[in-house]
């Protein structure tokens, strides 16, 4: 979700300010939430400010510390598995690993994650 523009913070704060209306009126005249109002007004009141806060980073990636491991398996077998993938890692570092995070982790590193084109098609063929 994008942030709320500068501008529009600026403007409700004004009109909160002007006293003239109520903050739930003055929500409703801007279309923001009443509580989106309530946090900017406090904001303004406690640091003069309304501007939007800085991302805070989000959580940290679990296997960010396994990358040589992760590019080393896949070296030595270009055909692993994520589950097998996810096993090593578990294995050597006791770091848990799902299939799904593996497979992110892989994208980041841009290492394949298909099997070798030299292995038969899964299909089954028709004759």
């Amino acid at each position: 979700m994008k942030a709320y523009s500068q501008d529009l913070r600026e403007r409700v704060i004004a009109a909160v300010a002007q006293g003239a209306q109520s903050q739930s009126e003055v929500a409703e005249t801007f279309g923001v939430s009443q509580s989106t109002v309530e946090t900017w007004w406090r904001r303004w009141r406690t640091t003069g400010s309304v501007a939007a806060l800085p991302h805070a980073g989000g959580n940290p990636r679990v296997l960010s510390g396994y990358t040589a491991a992760i590019r080393a398996a896949v070296n030595q077998r270009p055909d692993i598995t994520l589950a097998e993938l996810c096993e090593h890692v578990t294995d050597q570092h006791d770091t848990p690993a799902s299939p799904s995070m593996m497979c992110r982790e892989l994208q980041r590193l841009q290492l394949p994650r298909k099997k070798s084109r030299s292995t038969t098609v899964s299909a089954t063929r028709r004759g």
